[in-house]
């Protein structure tokens, strides 16, 4: 290096005289400088070479040392969760729910998580703020386990809206992380008040690599609600899913970020500041529903995303999803089309009956709709407002989302008809659901044409396609098919064919 240095700076003193006098000749040929130079440069080509590679082999070895040393507290990505075998597809035993409940509400609301829970197949905690009567009956057996969660004493809390609870709930993942379960990819928060589809999560999560660093859920219906807290935060009762290493990643450092922010409101916003000091953004999937709404779902359900139906929550708010019956008999009912496609629950076909001059909109395991007239899907797409926004009032500016009013005109007001019951035909691979009208009083329509009230039930036949969301999204398109039986409507349902649209003539 001495000698490079000694020749640049000959070069540059040579350089800088033959600028000033420039009818001087150069100390040295302008032959021999270069010579040097050129040589100096491929000195100094070799040193640097011989010096990189020592160097990375130097490098090489601090690395595997520090693998060795980091091994001891954070696993290799490969090896998240432990005794993971990569090659299986994620299933139901690949996570585990963190399930927040209180004891005051506990007896009222185990009996929606009874609903959805499978207890030979799932795994996850009941976390309680204090110790419940542990019920005997078998009923009670089929429940998760119930656990109570640690002290929050020492965590500040200074927002005087809410609840220090939510210190409480928004420690769940990492209590629940710290348990030890083995062979898991992903923890998924949810609610008491929460209906889960857990066919319908798995393959949405399927979708993701859970050795990634991945923080899923959905936005509120309330556009005050995201306003006040983020359209960017996960909203915890209709449920999120963290991956095993954010997991990890969180408990490490969940407890100090929770004192740098005692004036949040809830349990999501906390969990949400500590994702974002972690950074790590949301990533959407509308399938995730906390139903900030008042009233009843059907706008909302009969008109769902283009994605599976994950989950349901706020079911002590809002009214049951079918009429006449209680909140729990009602989801009973909906286990039925879910135990014979989930894939499908709550998908939208639309369809039309050009002899009657009839739209179809068809909710798969929910609802039929008929409406006089021909409307377009892109209307039939958007939620009726059967509902009131979560500060009760008759806004539409309210919702984070398109809705459109509810028709006031009595020939356009659709006749609705509830599902009664469903099943499978093994013969046809066809399921076959029967959709019974919801019959109300009504305004008197004169308009000249096949009134829907004739209809007494609707017949609903599909084959059930589980790779549904293997491919990219898509409606199914329905077909209504000719029949002999009287005040009875027959729709088929299936893939659109090639050169399908689902068109108004």
């Amino acid at each position: 290096m001495n000698f490079r240095r000694k020749v640049e700076e000959r070069f540059q003193w040579d350089h800088q005289n033959t600028k000033k006098h420039s009818t001087v000749a150069p100390t040295f040929p302008k032959l021999v400088v270069s010579s040097i130079f050129f040589i100096s440069i491929l000195c100094l080509f070799y040193t640097l070479s011989f010096s990189n590679a020592s160097n990375s082999s130097n490098h090489q070895l601090s690395i595997s040392k520090t693998i060795r040393v980091i091994g001891k507290e954070i696993p290799s990505p490969v090896s998240f969760p432990p005794k993971l075998n990569p090659a299986v597809k994620t299933n139901l035993r690949h996570i585990v729910f963190g399930i927040a409940a209180s004891a005051r509400f506990w007896e009222q609301r185990k009996k929606y998580i009874r609903l959805w829970w499978k207890p030979q197949r799932m795994r996850g905690i009941v976390w309680l703020d204090k110790p419940v009567k542990n019920g005997s009956s078998d009923e009670d057996r089929l429940l998760p386990p119930v656990r109570i969660s640690g002290d929050t004493s020492k965590f500040k809390y200074k927002n005087p809206k809410g609840h220090r609870s939510a210190i409480r709930i928004s420690r769940i993942v990492s209590e629940t992380l710290r348990l030890g379960f083995e062979d898991v990819r992903w923890f998924v928060m949810g609610d008491d008040d929460t209906f889960f589809v857990p066919e319908n999560l798995v393959r949405v999560l399927s979708k993701y690599d859970h050795n990634q660093l991945y923080y899923i859920g959905s936005s509120s219906e309330s556009h005050l609600q995201n306003i006040n807290f983020s359209y960017g935060m996960a909203y915890g009762g209709g449920g999120f899913a963290i991956s095993y290493p954010l997991a990890e990643a969180l408990a490490k450092m969940q407890d100090r970020c929770i004192q740098r922010y005692p004036g949040l409101y809830g349990s999501d916003d906390r969990i949400h500041a500590c994702m974002a000091e972690l950074g790590v953004p949301l990533t959407k999937e509308p399938g995730f529903h906390q139903y900030d709404v008042y009233g009843s779902l059907l706008g909302l359900l009969s008109a769902h995303p283009v994605a599976p139906l994950i989950s349901i929550h706020h079911l002590d708010v809002v009214e049951p999803i079918f009429p006449n019956v209680n909140r729990v008999q009602a989801l009973q009912r909906l286990k039925v089309p879910i135990n014979l496609d989930s894939p499908a629950l709550m998908q939208q076909s639309v369809c039309y009956d050009k002899l009657r001059s009839w739209t179809v909109s068809v909710s798969w395991g929910y609802t039929v709709q008929i409406y006089r007239g021909i409307f377009s899907v892109r209307e039939l797409e958007i939620p009726a407002r059967t509902f009131l926004n979560w500060h009760k009032r008759a806004d539409y500016t309210g919702f984070s989302f398109n809705t459109r009013p509810v028709a006031r005109h009595a020939c356009q007001r659709p006749f609705v008809f509830y599902l009664a019951n469903a099943l499978y035909n093994k013969d046809t691979n066809q399921t076959a659901s029967e959709y019974v009208q919801h019959r109300i009083s009504r305004s008197e329509c004169n308009w000249k044409m096949a009134d829907p009230s004739r209809i007494d039930k609707v017949h609903v036949y599909k084959k059930p396609d589980p790779h549904l969301w293997d491919k990219a999204p898509r409606r199914n398109c329905c077909k209504v098919l000719p029949t002999k039986k009287k005040g009875t409507m027959v729709v088929d349902i299936g893939v659109c064919g090639e050169d399908e649209a689902i068109e108004l003539r």
